[in-house]
């Protein structure tokens, strides 16, 4: 995960502000219990005298090395424009005090409510507040949001989701995300162990390391709650919308992993507005692919009419913006893709109906003509070739040519379509079937086949068959028995071509995105009237597609920094024909960079491989690895670790170690195991 800031020649670089600002380092905020959270602010040098609102963002990435460089064009913009912006470390993470044992925890909503108290008390501050955050920020933004502060006017929340269980990293439809669920439960096992600055809290640095480097690996508590029970209810606010009572702009990309999160937000929230781009998980001044807008003065537009009551047109927006995607052949990169902005005024849209098509003898076609059954066998390897589940934007994340991956699934195809059309929404597979095994899953993809044969993925999903009643009480299957079961595949917006084909194709295994059933499964599908792919079709609106325009980029200047190490990124696919082993070999060398402002520097290193045999799914395993280093020229650490899981029949193994170095001599060894009985998984 690199947290960078692109060079663009489409983003203007603002050095020049309606207010002057300062910048206050190292401000500690008192909690109640003795603690103390670590802040950064900027603010207009004369708020003292003229008062200002204030924008919170609330992370635990440490806001003096690893997110300084990304953090500098922002918080200086709104600090410019009338704000006082604030970056506070959560409690045991940067330099505040503690240490973190999971995430979104309800001590990390308390904590900000303190912070809300603490900034009414402050003679720069209105009292009034708003929180921005992406991924995580936005996360505990939602979340903090439900807890009702009545300082808390607004939030930006952008790439999270209302719904810890069915759609963040760790359980999608049920199946445990083998390809995240280790990778960021190790990500999280190493960032968490990151020290304190000695330079800034003294010699209690070491003290406080030792008790972070203690704390148990956070993928241990996750696969102990293999369903939907009260930890993963615990900050999804999907539980009751109500909680929240303030305006909320929701924000996401098509190649962002949360996309799907904007459309529950808009149709629950009482005032919610979405917008939907182009990008990858990223903030959209700056993120990937093209078009960038000028996001920041879009909050800016937010902030004013919420915060300091300016009437900005906000009222009067579109409910949702989305960007149509043109066809584009597969590539697992892009720089641009082009489109148009579309608006609908509620969701779900009266501009969106649902077209359907039925199987018939390898065919998708809009008239039922078969009553067949469909054998899908397992092949352990299919999935490959799908992309990462949430890209930031790097080289290689994107889905392969779906022809690498089309032969090991039954796939269905519809004729080329004789007028384009647009998809908007979530596209449902359903289907009446046996299986053969009491444990199974199924996964699904949607592709787009071009006239000349590329198959580019356009979405997909995945659902645990043992929950097909609930996520809460899962069921063993009853081999032979026939069950009907709906799969909502993924958001898209999407043109689909004259000329072009949809195929959906059909596997009960998606490896490494799923952990796969314990035994190889073969699916049994009925063709007929319950079986069928429906696709949200949206009618053109001319009167207003097209219409809308967003500012060029802005922001603030990015501090300077100096590329000790350059970033490198390979992703690799091997197969041993011998032994039928497959393997992905995912390495990041995500660079060093010194920060010339307070002498840090910082690095890390991550490699990640999913191995799978082909007719053996209890061959499954994932291996994350991380090399983490931070320090100055008298002081370094660095963190190795190696986490893995494996699986028989009834059970997972979890082994997580962590070697942690001070100034290049071993001074913490650990390693953590643990076995914990799969449940229907």
């Amino acid at each position: 995960m690199v947290f960078n800031v692109s060079d663009s020649n489409d983003r203007k670089t603002i050095t020049e502000f309606p207010r002057e600002i300062e910048k206050k380092d190292h401000v500690w905020i008192p909690m109640s219990d003795g603690t103390k959270l670590a802040a950064t602010i900027w603010l207009p040098k004369d708020a003292t005298e003229n008062p200002v609102p204030v924008i919170l963002e609330y992370l635990p990435y440490r806001k003096d090395d690893f997110t300084a460089i990304r953090d500098s064009i922002r918080h200086p913009y709104f600090a410019g424009h009338g704000y006082a912006s604030i970056r506070v470390d959560i409690r045991g993470t940067g330099n505040s005090d503690g240490y973190l044992p999971d995430e979104y925890l309800k001590q990390e909503h308390d904590d900000a409510l303190e912070v809300f108290d603490w900034i009414g008390e402050q003679s720069w501050a209105t009292g009034d507040v708003g929180m921005i955050g992406k991924s995580w920020g936005g996360f505990n933004g939602l979340q903090v949001a439900a807890r009702q502060h009545p300082a808390l006017k607004t939030i930006i929340t952008l790439c999270s989701t209302d719904d810890r269980y069915a759609d963040d990293v760790h359980y999608r439809g049920g199946n445990i995300l083998a390809s995240d669920m280790l990778w960021w439960a190790s990500t999280m096992f190493a960032y968490s162990a990151r020290p304190q600055d000695p330079e800034v809290v003294g010699e209690g640095w070491k003290e406080n390391w030792l008790e972070r480097l203690k704390t148990t690996p956070y993928v241990n508590e996750w696969m102990s709650h293999q369903t939907r029970d009260a930890y993963w209810k615990h900050g999804s606010i999907n539980e009751d919308y109500s909680d929240i009572k303030i305006p909320v702009f929701t924000v996401s990309g098509w190649q962002d992993g949360y996309t799907d999160a904007v459309f529950r937000l808009v149709e629950n929230l009482p005032y919610a507005k979405g917008l939907i781009g182009p990008w990858a998980h990223e903030y959209p001044e700056v993120a990937t692919p093209d078009p960038t807008i000028g996001f920041l003065q879009e909050c800016l537009r937010w902030w004013d009419q919420w915060l300091k009551g300016i009437d900005t047109g906000v009222k009067e927006d579109p409910k949702f913006i989305t960007w149509i995607q043109e066809n584009e052949l597969p590539e697992v990169n892009y720089d641009e893709r082009p489109g148009k902005w579309v608006v609908d005024s509620s969701w779900p849209s009266k501009n969106v109906n649902e077209k359907h098509f039925w199987l018939n003898d390898g065919k998708l076609e809009s008239e039922l003509n078969s009553n067949d059954k469909v054998f899908v066998p397992s092949v352990q390897e299919h999935g490959y070739y799908a992309g990462v589940f949430c890209p930031f934007g790097e080289p290689g994340d994107l889905p392969s040519d779906q022809r690498f991956e089309n032969g090991k699934s039954v796939v269905f195809t519809t004729d080329p379509f004789k007028e384009s059309f647009d998809m908007l929404g979530h596209p449902m597979f359903d289907m009446e079937f046996t299986a053969d095994q009491e444990s199974a899953l199924v996964a699904i993809r949607l592709c787009d086949k071009a006239p000349t044969g590329e198959s580019t993925l356009l979405s997909w999903g995945m659902l645990n068959l043992n929950h097909l009643n609930s996520h809460e009480h899962p069921e063993a299957l009853v081999p032979g028995k026939k069950y009907q079961a709906s799969i909502k595949l993924d958001s898209v917006g999407q043109t689909i071509p004259a000329g072009h084909s949809l195929e959906v194709a059909i596997s009960p295994t998606y490896w490494p995105q799923a952990w796969p059933s314990p035994k190889p499964v073969t699916l049994e599908i009925y063709a007929g009237e319950s079986t069928k792919v429906r696709l949200p079709v949206r009618t053109p609106q001319p009167e207003v597609d097209g219409a809308v325009h967003f500012d060029s980029p802005e922001t603030a200047q990015v501090i300077d920094r100096e590329i000790l190490r350059t970033e490198n990124r390979t992703r690799q696919i091997s197969h041993n024909t011998i032994t039928n082993v497959w393997q992905l070999e995912d390495f990041s060398d995500e660079g060093e960079r010194l920060l010339p402002h307070n002498g840090l520097k910082h690095g890390s290193i991550n490699k990640n491989t999913y191995t799978i045999q082909s007719g053996n799914p209890l061959a499954a395993k994932a291996q994350c690895e991380w090399e983490l280093t931070v320090g100055r020229d008298d002081w370094e650490v660095k963190l190795i670790t190696n986490s893995e899981m494996t699986s028989d029949n009834d059970t997972f193994y979890l082994t997580n170690t962590m070697t942690a170095f001070h100034n290049g001599e071993e001074c913490f060894q650990n390693t953590w195991k643990k076995e914990i009985p799969r449940v229907y998984q």
